[in-house]
């Protein structure tokens, strides 16, 4: 059975599972559903379009479906979707979808932390980790297991491939391409992403393959395609591999450059 505060407004047609706790002065708008078991505090903020997972923590000044911050929206109906088991901190706003996709879409078993900004037609994929006062414009794709540290600007378009980690203060314009750490100012590659792929149970040969990859790509200066086709006949056909080399070729906006020092 769930509890919903008689402070609280939550309307009529808004679909809840079982045992959602409302508190007092949360908002729940019509054509919302929210999942078994997820936890929305005082002051959180579900708007028209929202879809929430199980077992979430919405925390207080949240706002999950808000209008797209884009001048192209005209009010279509679109979706904010939020994923099972993800924390949605303090202020953070997940905004709805657009035209382009007709929804965004935060994964499962993520930390959105506080005042962190998710734009229109965004797409988190599941345990990843947005840190404080990130902002994510349109249309970015993040991918598994990433990690966006503190203050974070990513430009719109911009893809995040699976186990990357994001120095904090970081500008994206480029794409960041699996494994990899990325930072400094411009920003740059900073070798493969060791702590995190170790704590997801990689085993050393692994990661040492991961780094014979990318030392044959940021050694090839700005020659990427030349270095792909070159690792394709020299490398062994791992998952890992073709994962690398389809984002650096399907990458529009280019990926990361090495470090010039």
């Amino acid at each position: 059975m769930s509890n919903i505060s008689h402070q609280a407004y939550v309307h009529p047609e808004a679909i809840l599972g079982e045992n959602v706790v409302i508190e007092p002065f949360a908002f729940v708008d019509k054509n919302v559903e929210i999942g078994d078991g997820t936890l929305i505090m005082s002051g959180a903020n579900i708007r028209y379009g929202a879809r929430v997972g199980k077992n979430c923590r919405i925390f207080p000044g949240a706002v999950i479906g808000g209008l797209p911050q884009d001048l192209k929206f005209r009010g279509e109906d679109s979706l904010a979707i939020v994923g099972d088991d993800t924390t949605v901190r303090e202020c953070v706003t997940v905004n709805r979808g657009t035209a382009s996709k007709g929804y965004t879409k935060v994964g499962s078993n993520c930390l959105l932390m506080a005042y962190s900004h998710i734009a229109h037609d965004c797409v988190i994929s599941d345990y990843v980790i947005v840190g404080n006062a990130t902002q994510l414009a349109g249309e970015v794709e993040v991918d598994h297991h990433a990690i966006l540290s503190g203050g974070t600007l990513v430009h719109q378009f911009t893809r995040i491939g699976a186990h990357v980690m994001i120095q904090g203060g970081t500008r994206l314009g480029k794409d960041i391409p699996p494994y990899i750490i990325a930072g400094r100012e411009p920003v740059c590659y900073s070798g493969v992403n060791l702590v995190g792929l170790r704590r997801n149970g990689y085993s050393n040969e692994k990661i040492n393959e991961i780094q014979e990859i990318y030392r044959m790509i940021y050694q090839s200066g700005f020659n990427f395609s030349d270095a792909i086709s070159k690792i394709e006949k020299e490398f062994e056909e791992t998952p890992e591999m073709r994962q690398i080399v389809d984002f650096v070729k399907n990458s529009p906006r280019g990926i990361v450059r090495g470090y010039m020092g």
